[in-house]
């Protein structure tokens, strides 16, 4: 199961991008609100979730979670306790944890990328404590994925899926959408 955090402020391409694609490969996805089960991003699209934080039991069920980034949206994350918990224990696990944009200062300020190949928006570097940061497009170093923003959104759906599922499975999502590389 992946679960995909949603708060006030999301940077919609980000979320819905990634969502898409996972479900495109069969990966059952939770869209989890943050304060709310109704949440509107930062475009005014507003989206219905799964559940709510207050509904999250973590379990082993888990396999990735997925931060989108946007503004306020990522400050909103931030300061859920669920996101946080949830965070802590996929790290504790070794669950896969994605991040794009502004969001992976989130984990970042964990001290989680420390030593570890990441990417972030122009800006954020800042907040990611002692990662190797590259600044491209999207980075994997173990089970932590770091998106650019969302011009890349696709990208790092088509990587999610790479790391669930194999690059066999990511390419014939690839293909089927035309996307180009």
């Amino acid at each position: 199961m992946v679960l995909v955090f949603l708060a006030n402020g999301f940077e919609e391409t980000e979320a819905i991008a990634p969502i898409d694609i996972l479900r495109r490969n069969g990966q059952k996805v939770v869209t989890v609100g943050i304060g709310e089960e109704v949440i509107t991003g930062s475009h005014g699209v507003t989206v219905a979730t799964d559940a709510t934080e207050l509904e999250l039991a973590l379990s082993d069920e888990i396999d990735m979670i997925v931060l989108p980034g946007g503004m306020p949206g990522t400050l909103n994350l931030e300061k859920s306790k669920a996101v946080q918990d949830t965070i802590d224990y996929c790290a504790k696990n070794g669950k896969y944890i994605g991040a794009i944009c502004a969001a992976p200062s989130i984990i970042g300020k964990k001290g989680l990328l420390k030593g570890r190949k990441a990417t972030c928006f122009p800006g954020f570097e800042e907040f990611l404590e002692g990662a190797d940061f590259t600044g491209g497009p999207v980075e994997q170093d173990g089970n932590f994925i770091t998106a650019r923003g969302a011009g890349v959104a696709v990208e790092f759906g088509l990587k999610l899926v790479e790391v669930l599922s194999g690059k066999p499975a990511s390419d014939k999502i690839r293909e089927s959408m035309r996307c180009v590389r």
